[in-house]
């Protein structure tokens, strides 16, 4: 609750003592200021609320389902009773439901019951529960229970009360604040106990201490914290990324190596065949021309080794060619019988499955990588390396390239590996598909085209230092070709088999250079993950499928796609990339780096502001006598610059080109690093020497007549003295402003001015000066007031860009 944050605690206690001391205009103006402070402060959380709220709504779970014959993807909270939700592996079960069908389908339902193992759910009818997690199969089943319906519901559990880790920056922002404020009540106590002892006033000692504790505590820096990363948060989700919690935005600016997957980040995912070449014979065709008989077996045999309801995109083409060459010929079967499938293995890539044909003889086809399908089809070195040579051939020219086998002679056992299972198991398949006989026929060569934006995407994060990697599951010829394509550096291409056979050591330090990670499984990626940063690197690491979840957990920056990626993948991602983009990942590093600059803008802006007002604030108590020169309203007033000046105008800022010309964050730099120190204390520095001179300047030099040039008769010197200084800290704190700020942009004018037209407020409304304790000032004393803002910010601006290295701006 904002009103009880430190600075309103002090106010009101300020408030109380005017009203104790019987000055209760005084209090009841702080009052005032107590309300207008707490509102500021609730506006800016319900902005930060509110872009949460937008950012939770955008992260609910999506279910796919089929709703009167269309089909659909909804939130988890607009499904409906009858509705058909599809079940996909990694899918989240989004509600109560009854199976329809179902292959091969296991959910890990140890969210509800704590059971650690999957558990098989295929009978039409049995009852799914919703927080289930899709372990394998596929399968459809209506909705029969949703929202408090669900056993989930009705258990008070949800995945959406997962609380956002603390950031960097806000555990140092704590200890900060924490500390600043301990020494600054500490101090305070002990000065107003000395100062009440000396002068025996002790209300008057404890009104200074509470003041002095005011401008102290740098009350803003939470606040801001706070309202930036939420605000980048909702920023990042306007050009289509989604931060699962502000915490993400803030590992943008650090960010060294954006390791993506090529298809659907780099490429389109639209999967075209563009070539088929038959083996041995080695006969050519090409999208767009006829397609003969010798090719008719070679896409038949594409086929039957793809799933019949596809979802990878290249199956997917396989079938669109098939269909459109092949339909309503005796090549397609869709009514032979699946005996069984063979899943990619990692030492086999190769995906192969058993039919029965109309005569009850087995069926056997298989397609993959090709030096996966020369070994499956134990060629001899010779046929072998001259199959490689025709696939690379074709992988050269940038295209996708899967080979094709089927079995021989009705798929028999291979009677010289598994001699005793061909006598003892007659009529069953074996287990292994190494177990039978295989030939290869040939090739089929897709293309993905390359996003026309990549290279231009990839070329801005190469400039801000950041290095962009590929990882696919091509080999090392197609890999390449695509990385050319795209304008990745050259350099040696690294395969998942040396990723498993490298030491750590040298693992980190091939890692540390290689552009191009070829024939990577999905579990390979943690590895991979590891040995970047091992490196020494900051990852942002993308991933779709459940076997990604534990390498984007491990990255610095987990990244999902949105519209391809499992729930399992994005749950355990920091961003999701909502239209599956690497252009958008980009711009998301661009806006990460925009907010930390201008973050950090607004800390030192924060810092320099307070260090003239704590100064002005000790003097009392520091030097016997000499009366308070800012009162408890006079800061408050002040906040109401501070507090906008650092939420609004600092946060607005657009991002400069420069930004992208800087190298990285480093991830361990604190909240307050050096350059923003000087820059703090060169700027608070300054503007403090300058309201000392107008405090005691005049008195030391005999110039107090021309300051006092145009009073009124009998005008109390504390009142001048303090409409001085306080005009100045408003004019300089709007100049500070400016000078934190970009000039070139409307809002920060804007905020400079917030401070001046404030000042002129007080100057042309005498009411409002008796309030606040100041005395009218005539010609000669406005006049000093401008001069000495305009020489401290003149001078602040000078040092500032003559101690910078290399005097270049800095948008930090």
């Amino acid at each position: 609750m904002s009103l009880l944050e430190p600075t309103n605690l002090l106010l009101l206690a300020c408030a109380l003592i005017y009203a104790l001391i019987g000055e209760p205009v005084d209090g009841a103006i702080l009052l005032v200021f107590v309300v207008a402070i707490a509102l500021l402060d609730a506006v800016q959380q319900r902005r930060s609320s509110r872009a949460l709220a937008e950012l939770a709504r955008l992260s609910a779970p999506r279910a796919h389902v089929r709703r009167d014959g269309q089909e659909l993807e909804l939130p988890a909270e607009q499904l409906r009773l009858g509705d058909l939700l599809r079940l996909e592996e990694g899918d989240r079960v989004a509600a109560d439901a009854a199976i329809t069908e179902a292959v091969g389908l296991w959910l890990d339902e140890s969210l509800l019951t704590g059971e650690s193992l999957p558990v098989a759910r295929t009978q039409p009818g049995e009852r799914i529960l919703a927080g289930s997690l899709v372990a394998s199969g596929r399968g459809w089943a209506e909705v029969v229970a949703v929202a408090e319906g669900t056993e989930l519901g009705r258990l008070g559990r949800s995945l959406a009360t997962v609380q956002p880790p603390s950031t960097r920056l806000q555990r140092q922002t704590r200890r900060l604040t924490g500390r600043l404020t301990l020494l600054a009540l500490g101090l305070c106590a002990a000065l107003a106990v000395v100062q009440g002892a000396v002068s025996g006033d002790w209300p008057r000692a404890l009104l200074a201490a509470l003041a002095l504790a005011l401008a102290v505590l740098p009350n803003e820096i939470p606040v801001v914290l706070a309202l930036f990363l939420a605000l980048g948060a909702l920023r990042l989700a306007r050009i289509g990324v989604l931060a699962r919690w502000p915490a993400a935005v803030e590992s943008l600016g650090s960010a060294t190596v954006l390791a993506v997957d090529k298809t659907g980040t780099l490429t389109e995912n639209r999967m075209a065949v563009q070539q088929l070449l038959t083996w041995p014979g080695q006969l050519g065709w090409r999208a767009g021309s006829l397609l003969e008989e010798p090719f008719h077996r070679l896409l038949e045999l594409g086929v039957l080794a793809s799933r019949g309801d596809p979802v990878d995109a290249m199956e997917l083409a396989i079938q669109r060619l098939a269909t459109a060459q092949l339909g309503g010929t005796e090549h397609l079967h869709p009514d032979w019988p699946l005996e069984r499938d063979y899943p990619l293995q990692s030492d086999l890539l190769v995906f192969s499955q058993l039919w029965r044909d109309g005569a009850g003889a087995w069926q056997l086809a298989a397609k993959g990588a090709p030096e996966a399908i020369a070994d499956l089809c134990h060629l001899e070195p010779g046929p072998a390396a001259a199959l490689l040579a025709a696939a690379d051939g074709l992988a050269c020219q940038g295209l996708r390239v899967l080979a094709v086998a089927c079995g021989l002679d009705g798929a028999p056992l291979h009677p010289e590996l598994q001699p005793e299972r061909a006598a003892s198991a007659p009529g069953q398949p074996p287990e292994q598909v190494h177990d039978f006989l295989f030939e290869p026929l040939g090739f089929i060569a897709l293309a993905d085209p390359l996003r026309p934006d990549v290279p231009a995407a990839i070329a801005t994060a190469q400039a801000a230092g950041v290095r962009v990697v590929m990882i696919t599951g091509d080999g090392p010829a197609t890999a390449r070709a695509i990385a050319d394509q795209a304008g990745l550096p050259a350099g040696a291409v690294l395969s998942g088999a040396e990723l498993e056979s490298l030491e750590p050591g040298a693992l980190a330090a091939a890692a540390a250079t290689a552009p191009v990670f070829a024939r990577v499984m999905p579990q390979q990626k943690l590895q991979l993950v590891r040995a970047l940063q091992a490196a020494g690197e900051v990852v942002a690491m993308t991933g779709d499928g459940v076997n990604d979840a534990p390498a984007l957990k491990a990255a610095d920056i987990g990244v999902a796609m949105g519209k391809r990626g499992t729930a399992v993948a994005r749950e355990s991602a920091d961003l999701v990339l909502l239209h599956d983009t690497f252009s958008d990942l980009v711009q998301a590093l661009a806006l990460g780096r925009r907010v930390d600059a201008n973050l950090h803008r607004a800390l030192a802006y924060t810092l320099a502001v307070h260090l003239p007002i704590a100064v002005l604030g000790l003097v009392p108590l520091l030097l016997p006598g000499q009366a308070l020169i800012l009162l408890p309203v006079h800061i408050a007033l002040l906040h109401l610059v501070i507090d906008p000046a650092c939420t609004v105008v600092f946060e607005a800022l657009p991002g400069g080109a420069a930004l992208l010309r800087q190298p990285p964050r480093r991830p361990d730099a604190p909240l307050f690093g050096p350059a923003t120190w000087h820059r703090a204390l060169v700027q608070g520095g300054l503007v403090t020497l300058a309201a000392l001179a107008l405090l005691f300047w005049p008195a030391a030099t005999g110039l107090g007549g021309v300051l006092a040039s145009g009073l009124r008769d009998g005008a109390d010197a504390v009142a001048v003295q303090r409409s001085l200084v306080f005009g100045l800290l408003l004019v300089a704190g709007g100049g500070l402003v400016w000078l934190n700020g970009d000039p070139r942009s409307p809002i920060t004018t804007m905020g400079a001015g917030l401070g001046l037209g404030l000042w002129l407020l007080v100057l042309v409304v005498p009411g409002l000066q008796r309030l606040l304790g100041l005395t009218p000032l005539a010609g000669p004393q406005i006049l000093a007031v401008l001069i000495s803002a305009a020489l401290a910010l003149l001078l602040a601006g000078l040092l500032q860009r003559r101690l910078r290295p290399g005097g270049a701006a800095s948008s930090a």
